[in-house]
């Protein structure tokens, strides 16, 4: 797995702030937020691109895409794979978008309309695109495999990780998949406010409060996480260490609003147990998707307690600690998912005073817990929905097991 996110540049880091409960949530200073009326998000700071990429890719590629293609980097270092020595077409990538480069697409139309059109930059043509991440992971490694982008917020950090895996069951040896998403810029953030569910509050810690009684919105941020998957037999016979398996998977569309019909998040954890041949009973933790707005976080604590009963299962939205970050997130709380299993402890949800109404066993201080088994949980802006069960792997080449491997700093 590749990591960036606010809480650190590398799984090894952001895993040690998260369960520090360092909240990385400030006010915006990538440009100066004070004519409007949300403050904070969740910035990555230390990344200096110059570091990782080489400088003719910095002028074709935005903020976001720069990570997501160091993301990659270090996704298939960890996965300990030469894409160089690959046959063509035995790998592809699959990645999540909400909007793609809006950065590099605010500054070229600052410079059409104040320069004219011959100021503008040719990389406009795709640095902007919502795929421009999977093609310029896809150019730099020589992935010519099925490759693709999912849209759906949220949602799509799971959603890319599964369209990589049926790849993999079709037939494709390995795939880069997830979601590196987010560029804290004007022009965006106005896309993000006409939601009207980001949080108002000043105070970075009381901004983004996902099942407090003071739940008032949430805080964006960027960042994410990139995963290589293969089979358990491909991996076994490159002797490769394994993070975990993905034991089921299922998304829904909710019905639109005022159909008088009932969400589906539920749906999708129930066919993403069956999938995996699991009973609620049988998960370990459950890293909800923890919208911040009192409606949805009520809608989710229901689905929790009709699945798992009041109290039932360990609750944590690691999250609160960076914000949403779009196509990255739930990407994220598959990463540290991975790590729990790996380390034996639940990390926390920070800054959260849990509304007791919602009935849930909410993780507020690193908790030791043998994790075999997580459910992530994750809901984008539109009404799409997607759950993951992942497995503690068994065996040789199990991070954590027999065969344990120290991780890399920026694995």
């Amino acid at each position: 797995m590749g990591v960036l996110a606010p809480t650190g540049l590398g799984a090894a880091e952001h895993w040690r702030n998260t369960l520090a409960a360092d909240c990385r949530i400030g006010r915006i200073s990538r440009f100066d937020p004070e004519g409007y009326p949300s403050r904070n998000a969740g910035q990555i700071e230390g990344f200096v691109p110059e570091d990782h990429l080489p400088s003719r890719l910095l002028p074709q590629t935005d903020h976001m895409t720069r990570l997501a293609l160091v993301a990659a980097d270090w996704a298939v270092k960890d996965a300990g794979l030469d894409t160089g020595d690959l046959p063509e077409y035995s790998m592809g990538v699959v990645t999540a978008s909400s909007a793609g480069g809006f950065e590099f697409g605010q500054r070229e139309l600052q410079a059409l309309w104040s320069k004219g059109s011959a100021h503008v930059s040719v990389y406009q043509s795709f640095a902007w695109f919502y795929a421009v991440n999977s093609g310029q992971i896809s150019i730099r490694h020589g992935l010519r495999g099925p490759s693709g982008v999912l849209v759906t917020e949220q949602a799509g950090g799971l959603d890319a990780v599964a369209q990589a895996k049926r790849h993999v069951m079709g037939g494709t040896p390995s795939m880069l998949g997830g979601g590196v998403d987010g560029s804290p810029c004007p022009w965006g953030w106005v896309a993000q406010l006409s939601s009207g569910r980001i949080s108002v509050a000043e105070a970075p810690d009381r901004a983004y409060l996902p099942f407090d009684a003071d739940a008032n919105g949430y805080v964006p941020g960027e960042g994410g996480a990139l995963f290589v998957l293969e089979s358990a037999q491909s991996a076994k016979a490159r002797g490769a260490s394994v993070h975990g398996e993905i034991a089921g998977y299922a998304a829904t569309f909710d019905p639109p609003p005022g159909s008088g019909r009932p969400p589906t998040l539920r749906r999708a954890a129930e066919l993403a147990l069956d999938q995996a041949e699991l009973s609620a009973a049988e998960v370990d933790v459950v890293f909800a998707d923890g919208a911040g707005t009192p409606e949805l976080d009520r809608r989710e604590a229901a689905v929790l307690r009709d699945l798992f009963g009041p109290y039932g299962v360990p609750v944590t939205v690691p999250k609160s600690l960076t914000g949403r970050l779009a196509g990255g997130g739930a990407a994220l709380d598959l990463a540290t998912a991975l790590l729990a299993m790996r380390h034996g402890t639940i990390p926390p949800t920070a800054n959260v005073r849990p509304a007791p109404e919602h009935e849930l066993d909410l993780v507020l201080r690193p908790r030791e817990a043998a994790v075999s088994t997580a459910l992530v949980l994750a809901r984008g802006h539109g009404g799409f929905n997607a759950a993951m069960v992942i497995r503690k792997p068994a065996g040789p080449g199990a991070q954590g097991g027999p065969r344990r491997t120290n991780m890399p700093e920026h694995g």
